[in-house]
């Protein structure tokens, strides 16, 4: 491969951007566009540094430059120049702030200054000491004009008053601790962020690929498109591509939401995020990087770091407000006393810092936590929307069911026994791939029974099974295929029948040789933790349960008896239906969150105030929730509700730590404290609260994937004879 920089010339422009320098692996660029409060620099960054090759980037607003370290090559510079070329609508966000994260040289450097500016003469010590100023007194003119009385104005006046005094250490000291702590705090968001981004970032490191014939073990990041890779049982995919050679059972569960593994073959494709369970596939590249799949979902956890909550915003309004107090007060002190010493002291005392930032660190830590214990929250106002829910409405089907159907009842009839209906049932369902049909099959191999061999089958769709076995037809069907389109006598099982119905369970007729031999109940499974779900989002604070369906009233019914926490069900609903209740909670005064994962639940998805989609939900299901569960347990919505709570709670905790403890440093500097000592104590007791909102809120929550509850509020399997 040829290297990029032999034709990376200083001066070369690529879309916006200008090239500054380039050496073998390291390109430097220029562009105004990055300095724009239009322009998410740090989302474009992170859309660079998906790309397979890139190691690292950095950006400097105030240079307006760009560094990309990469692995030099052509192929991945021309991918990078497409980003550079074509930005994406996604990088720009009109609510973005530009800002330049301060860097620990750069508090290093204000100390070193500020030292030894100590031993200069007095010119050169008041030069050194208003050029170290300059920068914040600026930006606290300019947003004294721009926006009003913020923490920048209270900034700037502090170090003006210590510098217009000639108390140059002081100004110099303020402004050291003013960086540190501003640099302490970026590192805080900075990571919560970078932990709440790494949550879908695929487990595979390396990959398999075939080069001159040859099966080579690299990184996934040297992979290329047209390149020849393999993966085996267990293995996580981590490309796009076509299947080129093999087959195997692909669980693509996670990302298309198809719940049963999809059988891949030649030409087939794949998509990265998906795992092999059975099987081994040669792929052919097609997507790297930044373009496949799973990085898709990378891109949306990046672009829901830029929502802020409705708790956050207050915080901020709130913070916002508080500034001229910190200055009115300065004002009043000085009056008072005449001593511009204590009135400094005062100004360096900002309410409004701690109360701004604990919220996004509390909120990243907190879905950070939430992510890791099954929940993937779209953006802070899904926990603000999950705080406020009073009402939980599920769609019934893959919720509070398993969704898998299983059979509850084996009664046979004239002289069958239980075993005999069951294989016999199995055998003649065992090539047809249907949910019912599935689900005899495998209660057949549950009970280890050997299934006959059949010598013909014919499927009746939305009917039944016609077999031929040893001989003899067997038929196994609905009620209306096996009495009136067969006319196999069926009234001796009526009363029977029309008792499992009420019990919610759909029937499988079953004839040999035009007479019934039995009859098999059917239902959907419901899940083992449900009831005990139910109970704790109550103890949550939930005041109503509530359950849509489509299925049949008596199936409906029995659902509720199964689960007394239901408060209203709803049945026989089409999908535009469940939307209309939803809307008709919502003027009722409820907030109702809705729990689903079909294409058919979408409409209720969006019209709720707040989505929740299974982690086995389709595509659309997925795209319209604004919160997914990533575990098939339905324990993972307590963790939902319980992130919800546990974060507001922190963030209402932050910012009573902060008017009390910065309230007590205004009394000390009110009382003479030093300039100094008084930055020093409120950055301390900003940088604490700042820890405590990370730490609190990041605390893992209880892991569900293995626990299940032991309340089971299932009827027990009936064995009867008819």
């Amino acid at each position: 491969m040829t290297n990029s920089s032999a034709f990376l010339a200083p001066g070369m422009r690529v879309g916006h951007f200008r090239v500054a320098h380039a050496i073998s692996r390291r390109i430097r660029l220029r562009s105004p566009l990055l300095g724009a409060p239009a322009f998410d620099a740090s989302y474009f960054q992170a859309l660079l540094e998906a790309i397979s090759g890139v190691d690292t980037t950095r950006i400097n607003i105030p240079g307006s430059s760009l560094v990309i370290v990469y692995d030099g090559q052509v192929e991945t510079w021309h991918t990078i120049a497409v980003y550079l070329k074509g930005i994406p609508d996604e990088a720009y966000a009109p609510a973005s702030v530009a800002d330049s994260p301060v860097r620990v040289t750069d508090v290093a450097a204000k100390a070193f200054l500020t030292c030894a500016g100590q031993i200069l003469p007095f010119p050169a010590r008041a030069i050194l000491g208003w050029t170290l100023a300059l920068g914040t007194i600026i930006r606290g003119v300019e947003t004294l004009f721009s926006q009003g009385l913020k923490v920048e104005v209270l900034d700037s006046a502090a170090i003006t008053l210590a510098l217009l005094r000639g108390r140059y250490f002081t100004a110099g000291s303020i402004l050291t601790l003013l960086s540190l702590g501003q640099y302490l705090e970026g590192q805080s968001e900075y990571r919560s962020t970078q932990l709440l981004k790494s949550l879908l970032v695929p487990a595979t490191d390396t990959v398999w690929v075939i080069r001159d014939g040859t099966e080579l073990e690299i990184s996934v990041n040297d992979v290329v498109a047209g390149d020849h890779i393999v993966c085996g049982s267990g293995e996580r995919i981590p490309i796009d591509g076509i299947v080129i050679d093999g087959e195997a059972s692909v669980n693509q569960s996670s990302i298309s939401g198809e719940s049963v593994p999809v059988h891949k073959k030649a030409e087939d494709s794949v998509i990265s995020g998906s795992i092999i369970e059975e099987g081994r596939l040669t792929i052919l590249v097609e997507r790297v990087g930044s373009q496949t799949s799973m990085a898709r979902i990378n891109r949306f956890i990046d672009q829901s770091l830029r929502g802020k909550s409705k708790t956050q915003s207050k915080s901020s309004e709130l913070a916002d407000k508080l500034v001229p107090i910190t200055l009115g007060l300065s004002g009043l002190i000085l009056l008072a006393t005449h001593d511009m010493n204590r009135a400094t002291s005062v100004l360096t005392v900002d309410f409004s810092c701690a109360v701004k930032l604990a919220s996004p660190v509390a909120v990243r830590s907190g879905m950070y936590a939430a992510g890791h214990a099954g929940v993937l929250l779209k953006g802070a106002a899904a926990l603000d929307a999950l705080q406020d829910v009073d009402t939980i409405v599920f769609d019934k089907t893959g919720t509070l069911t398993t969704g898998q159907i299983e059979v509850t009842d084996v009664i046979p009839c004239n002289g069958l026994d239980e075993v005999e209906l069951l294989r016999l049932a199995a055998g003649a369902e065992e090539h047809y791939d249907h949910p019912v049909a599935r689900a005899v099959v495998r209660e057949a191999k549950q009970r280890k029974l050997d299934l006959p061999p059949i010598s013909r089958v014919d499927f009746i769709v939305a009917h039944g099974v016609s077999a031929m076995i040893d001989g003899v037809n067997v038929l196994v069907g609905s009620h209306h295929f096996i009495a009136e389109d067969e006319g196999v006598p069926c009234a001796e099982v009526d009363d029977l029948a029309l008792s499992l119905r009420r019990e919610g369970k759909a029937l499988l007729y079953v004839a040999q040789d035009q007479k019934l031999i039995g009859i098999l109940g059917l239902r959907d499974a419901v899940r083992p933790e449900a009831a005990a779900v139910l109970d704790q989002l109550k103890n949550e604070g939930i005041n109503k349960v509530v359950v849509l369906t489509g299925d049949h009233k008596d199936t409906a019914l029995a659902l509720a008896d199964m689960l007394p926490q239901i408060d209203d069900i709803h049945y026989e609903l089409l999908p535009e239906e469940k939307a209309g209740i939803l809307e008709d909670l919502k003027r009722a005064g409820h907030t109702p969150a809705f729990v689903g994962d079909g294409v058919n639940d979408a409409p209720a998805l969006v019209t709720a105030h707040i989505g929740i989609c299974m982690p086995n939900g389709a595509d659309l299901a997925r795209e319209a929730a604004q919160v997914l569960l990533l575990q098939d347990n339905l324990q993972t919505l307590v963790t939902a509700r319980r992130a919800a709570t546990r974060t507001n709670r922190i963030i209402r905790n932050t910012f009573g730590a902060t008017i009390g403890l910065n309230s007590m440093i205004m009394l000390m500097a009110t009382g003479g404290i030093s300039p100094v000592v008084s930055a020093l104590l409120h950055n301390a007791s900003t940088i604490g609260i700042l820890g405590y909102a990370a730490m609190a809120a990041s605390r893992p929550f209880p892991d569900t994937s293995e626990k299940r509850s032991v309340i089971s509020r299932l009827l027990p399997r009936k064995e009867r004879l008819c």
